[in-house]
């Protein structure tokens, strides 16, 4: 009896009393039971965009030496490592036939020379006697004239043919002169011509720079670099050393934002330096197999610890903004031509606000608009959120993002 009492007491209990159940809490709107998410702070930085490329130092000028004229290497001023300077001699070669041609084509201007000369004397010569010619004539064509019958005509016809004979003169004479002064031009020309080519002996630096290979020795007969028929040794193969190129290609997403004179930053791991280049020149059209831009950056070398075939990273800079509204990739919300981020207030509501985005890196996005310093998005499951829904968030640190 005792039983059945207690029994009909705990269901009494269980129903109120008066038959109604109670209502249980709502434990979704308590703070306790509001789910986690990670987030991070809006902050100012200082963004960038970067491209490495891996490539290799090239000289910026490398040529082979070779001779103007055939010759046999008489002296040798260079070996491997020398330094030159621009126009300093390097060999000189010995060339018989041109020296011979040289002395005949000096005899030979000597010899138009004196042609000019005796050309010169016969003209003065006979300008004189066509001047005595020419002044007898007219006293006696004015005799003649004044006083007619003083003067046989016959005295004055022969004088008037004697002065046209000697113009003839003066005029043949003329012609001679002419003659001879192009005589000498030709033999000067040929001389000079002679000369520069018995100039070429002397093999002299075109610009600044190291030797990197020697081809020929002392006697070695060098043929014209000139005459296509035969193949041609060079003296030497020259280098400039004080100024290099990289070649980088440039993918196409990075090609419209080079522009020359830009800063690239040179790492060459075997020197453990850093040296600054920048872009000197760049096609114009993408590399249709590989969709690259080919692009140059010119490395000075001042103290010439590069070398020629030297590994080298090239770093280059894009789209500088100093402290501005950031925030990680990971907070992004990419909805087709929309983005949005979870912005979570102080009040633990969630709210999804869009923003317009500037430069990205692979750490940070630039929030060019839609957000404030300070304010707090969510990083972590984006895709539970409701906008309204609280939640508790948790300040986390996010892994950067580590490369070139």
């Amino acid at each position: 009896m005792r039983f059945l009492v207690s029994v009909l007491a705990i269901v009494l209990v269980s129903c109120g009393g008066d038959g109604v159940h109670a209502k249980e809490p709502n434990i979704s709107q308590s703070g306790s039971q509001a789910p986690e998410i990670g987030v991070v702070k809006v902050a100012r930085r200082n963004l960038q965009r970067t491209l490495m490329v891996s490539s290799e130092l090239v000289p910026f000028q490398q040529i082979d030496v070779y001779a103007k004229e055939s010759g046999f290497v008489k002296t040798l001023n260079v070996d491997y490592g020398t330094h030159v300077r621009q126009g300093q001699l390097m060999a000189v070669l010995e060339i018989p036939e041109l020296q011979m041609q040289l002395v005949e084509d000096q005899a030979d201007v000597k010899d138009a020379q004196s042609q000019v000369d005796r050309a010169t004397n016969v003209l003065h010569r006979v300008q004189a006697q066509q001047k005595v010619a020419d002044l007898e004539y007219t006293r006696l064509d004015k005799v003649a004239k004044s006083r007619p019958g003083l003067v046989a005509q016959q005295e004055v016809d022969d004088s008037q043919g004697k002065d046209l004979a000697a113009e003839a003169q003066v005029a043949a004479a003329q012609s001679a002169l002419q003659s001879a002064q192009s005589e000498f031009n030709r033999a000067q020309a040929r001389q000079r011509r002679d000369q520069a080519l018995f100039d070429y002996s002397k093999i002299i630096a075109p610009f600044s720079g190291v030797v990197t290979k020697r081809y020929a020795n002392l006697g070695t007969l060098l043929q014209s670099g000139m005459n296509s028929s035969t193949q041609a040794m060079p003296l030497v193969q020259l280098s400039e050393d004080d100024l290099f190129r990289l070649v980088i290609p440039v993918s196409e997403s990075y090609a419209p934002d080079i522009h020359l004179g830009d800063s690239v930053n040179v790492r060459v791991p075997v020197l453990q330096r850093d040296f600054t280049g920048h872009v000197a020149r760049f096609a114009v059209d993408l590399e249709e197999t590989t969709r690259t831009m080919h692009t140059e950056v010119d490395v000075p070398n001042p103290e010439r610890v590069l070398m020629p075939g030297m590994y080298a990273e090239a770093t280059v800079t894009f789209d500088r903004r100093t402290n501005v509204a950031a925030v990680p990739p990971q907070a992004v919300n990419i909805d087709g031509d929309q983005r949005s981020v979870w912005v979570v207030e102080p009040s633990g509501k969630v709210e999804n606000r869009k923003v317009v985005l500037g430069v990205e890196t692979p750490d940070y996005i630039e929030a060019v608009s839609g957000l404030r310093n300070g304010e707090m998005v969510a990083v972590g499951d984006r895709s539970r959120l409701h906008d309204g829904e609280m939640v508790r968030p948790k300040e986390v640190q996010l892994i950067q993002y580590q490369g070139g």
